[in-house]
């Protein structure tokens, strides 16, 4: 009986150490197809123009993006993207939630200069680096959600100070983030005319008085 035992407990924990194994192995993997999508492609965009090259790898990421053509519609499926006429279209607005946008990626947003509106929401791929590659966008960009992106900490909230056309700042629920005070306090002199929201999302979180 105890031998018997004792092979189920081996066993056990062979089957938890192969599962945990696997899970790594589909971690490493997703992780490398990730980094194939966010991967910049210089003479794509020299042969499409920037938008077009951008949307592209906003959908690929599993993005969606808005074209200013007067539709409220956002474009989230590759294969519906538009055929010809590539640099007549500008992208409006970008939503990104649950998408696996990350640094490399970015650079993509050269050139884009159209984009009013951007929401990351659930970027689990985005930290500091990227947020701060959001200066791509800060000659156009208007209204800015970032929140649930958990790998942000203090220093890339701050980034966001370049940032100055901004008319909207919608921030929340931040693991890294441990000074959220000093953050909104940052914002607000470096963006006066810019409306900032950043609600804590934890009792946790709450400031001190």
């Amino acid at each position: 009986m105890l031998s018997i035992k004792l092979g189920k407990i081996l066993f056990q924990g062979r089957s938890v150490f192969v599962k945990e194994e696997l899970h790594q192995q589909t971690r490493q993997i997703w992780g490398w197809l990730n980094s194939v999508f966010n991967r910049v492609d210089e003479s794509r965009i020299k042969e499409v123009g920037p938008d077009r090259a951008c949307a592209e790898w906003l959908l690929r990421c599993g993005a969606g993006v808005k074209w200013d053509t007067g539709s409220d519609e956002f474009l989230r499926d590759y294969n519906s993207l538009p055929v010809g006429n590539y640099r007549l279209l500008h992208i409006l607005e970008v939503d990104a939630t649950d998408s696996a946008v990350m640094l490399i990626g970015f650079p993509h947003f050269r050139g884009v200069n159209k984009v009013r509106k951007a929401i990351f929401h659930r970027c689990g791929y985005i930290e500091d680096d990227a947020v701060a590659a959001l200066g791509y966008l800060k000659d156009s960009l208007r209204d800015l959600q970032l929140s649930s992106c958990g790998n942000v900490t203090d220093a890339g909230i701050l980034t966001l100070t370049q940032m100055k056309n901004l008319e909207r700042l919608y921030l929340y629920d931040f693991l890294e983030v441990r000074n959220r005070k000093k953050c909104i306090a940052e914002l607000e002199k470096a963006l006066p005319n810019c409306k900032i929201i950043f609600p804590f999302a934890r009792e946790e979180d709450r400031d001190e008085k």
